[in-house]
């Protein structure tokens, strides 16, 4: 009988602390805010990001650069590392300045701005934030 009643408690052991582990691991798996910062902080040119969400997947490109030219519905950039985009504004795009106003892409837009641009593939950018002028 004692052999039994420490294999039940040694089985026991092994299942709480088990238990414990995978409550507490989604949090200690997740990438550092360091590791984000460094991904997309000031230093990234441009990122593909594939999120999951309720009604499949949603495929972002972002893209951060220097305003180039600007056309009726598009804008060209010139990327940290040479490679000039162009990119497809939407007519209700939003564009955030530095003090965190929004107005209409066409009003706000300068050649020599410093800009991240968001939107999903295919599709014209529906999100601008101003970073600043030049390179």
């Amino acid at each position: 009988m004692g052999v039994n009643r420490k294999r039940f408690m040694l089985l026991a052991v092994v299942l709480v602390a088990l238990n414990v582990f995978f409550l507490v691991a989604p949090g200690g798996f997740a990438l550092s805010a360091g590791v984000i910062d460094q991904l997309f902080g000031g230093r990234m040119i441009r990122a593909e990001v594939v999120v999951q969400g309720a009604n499949g997947t949603d495929d972002y490109l972002i893209d951060r650069g220097v305003i180039k030219a600007i056309t009726p519905g598009s804008i060209v950039l010139r990327e940290n590392d040479g490679k000039m985009v162009s990119v497809q504004i939407a007519t209700t795009a939003a564009v955030t300045g530095p003090g965190g106003r929004t107005k209409g892409a066409g009003r706000v837009l300068r050649v020599g701005m410093r800009v991240l641009v968001t939107r999903l593939a295919n599709a014209p950018a529906d999100t601008i934030q101003v970073e600043g002028f030049g390179p």
